[in-house]
């Protein structure tokens, strides 16, 4: 469906100027003293106490070191940006209100990331990530929707705007639920996972069932399709994967970290220092990534970048991404989506485009070729 196509600006959600943060997950100044850090030889359990500050970066070599803020005061915040979204769509409130204190999904979520972090050496896809997510997820459809884009839900004649919402945010909050199986086919597990829950929820809301049917096809639309794979065909599926995409700050990242080892992963996973969803000035959603080391550019492409260009999101979200001027030596200055193509400015003035998710060899390449280094490495 074109953009044309999805409608006129909800009235209840008018339009706000260009710029105006809707919602932002960050880490003030960037630097490690910014979060809190335990070390540890496996991962952590949403159920296990916070950890406590770390002393400093001592330790022994090969031993493990993991970075997050508190798990309850991210929990909470978002918590509070979900709520005020969802004041003007009560039944979405209803259902959200009855997903998190649901026990069968306390515990998918609790066990989603003992499998994920204890298991795989995965970042957090437990409670702060569905929390996380679902925060992100209703910023963004909150500006499609002020924006006049009719997601699928009411293009299809299904619902309105409320019931948009719900479908984002319990697809949203449960697309990972089946990574306590295994991470290999966690999509068609988390929606075998989600059906009893969504019985229990959606019942009370929607009496009818033939309506209630089909609200809950674009809810596992969103589970099945928030990585990819496969694509999602529906606008809400594209919020639930954009969403989940934007969870790469090291604000809440957990992924374990060998001290002493550096390579893509151990920096990208420390190197983005806030996200911000806010409306854009071409297009109804801008997301703006602050990296603390160009290093993040690896999260940005490898996470976020094709949840946007290749989902129907795409007509409808600007990405960006900067360093901070006091960061590492500048390499990359600025990186920006065009299309199908990233376009780097670098320090020297020097522009590179290369496609979003080429041979990292060729990105390497253009990037040495244009600073004139004729050595790729």
């Amino acid at each position: 469906m074109s953009e044309a196509g999805r409608g006129e600006p909800q009235e209840e959600r008018p339009a706000h100027p260009a710029g105006d943060s809707k919602f932002t997950l960050s880490v003030a100044g960037g630097d490690l003293q910014d979060v809190e850090g335990r070390h540890s030889e496996g991962a952590v359990l949403d159920t296990a106490p916070p950890p406590t500050p770390a002393e400093g970066a001592e330790g022994t070599a090969g031993a493990r070191v993991e970075f997050a803020t508190p798990r309850a005061k991210l929990i909470a915040e978002a918590h509070a940006a979900i709520s005020a979204d969802l004041q003007h769509a009560p039944r979405a409130l209803a259902a959200y209100e009855a997903l998190r204190g649901d026990p069968e999904a306390l515990a998918h979520w609790d066990m989603a990331n003992y499998i994920t972090m204890r298991k795989l050496g995965y970042n957090d896809h437990g409670r702060v990530h569905a929390f996380i997510t679902g925060a992100a997820s209703m910023a963004i459809t909150e500006l499609l929707l002020e924006a006049g884009v009719r997601p699928d839900i009411m293009e299809s004649g299904v619902g309105d705007a409320d019931d948009v919402f719900l479908a984002v945010i319990l697809g949203t909050m449960l697309h990972d639920i089946g990574n306590q199986i295994h991470r290999v086919g966690h999509e068609a597990h988390g929606v075998a996972l989600a059906l009893p829950i969504l019985e229990r929820i959606l019942g009370p809301i929607y009496p009818d069932p033939f309506k209630r049917t089909k609200v809950r096809s674009f809810i596992l639309g969103c589970i099945t399709c928030h990585d990819l794979s496969p694509v999602p065909l529906t606008l809400e599926g594209g919020i639930t994967a954009v969403a989940d995409g934007t969870d790469i700050t090291k604000g809440r990242g957990r992924k374990a970290f060998a001290l002493g080892s550096v390579d893509i992963h151990s920096i990208s996973a420390l190197a983005v220092d806030q996200v911000v969803i806010e409306r854009g000035r071409n297009k109804p959603v801008l997301i703006n990534v602050t990296m603390n080391n160009s290093g993040g550019i690896f999260q940005v492409e490898e996470v976020l970048a094709p949840k946007v260009i290749r989902t129907p999101m795409q007509p409808y979200v600007e990405l960006r991404a900067t360093t901070r001027t006091e960061g590492d030596e500048q390499i990359l200055r600025r990186v920006r989506l065009d299309g199908d193509h990233f376009v780097m400015d670098l320090e020297g003035g020097e522009r590179v485009v290369a496609p979003v998710e080429p041979r990292r060899e060729q990105v390497a390449q253009a990037v040495a070729e244009a600073i004139d280094t004729g050595n790729p490495s």
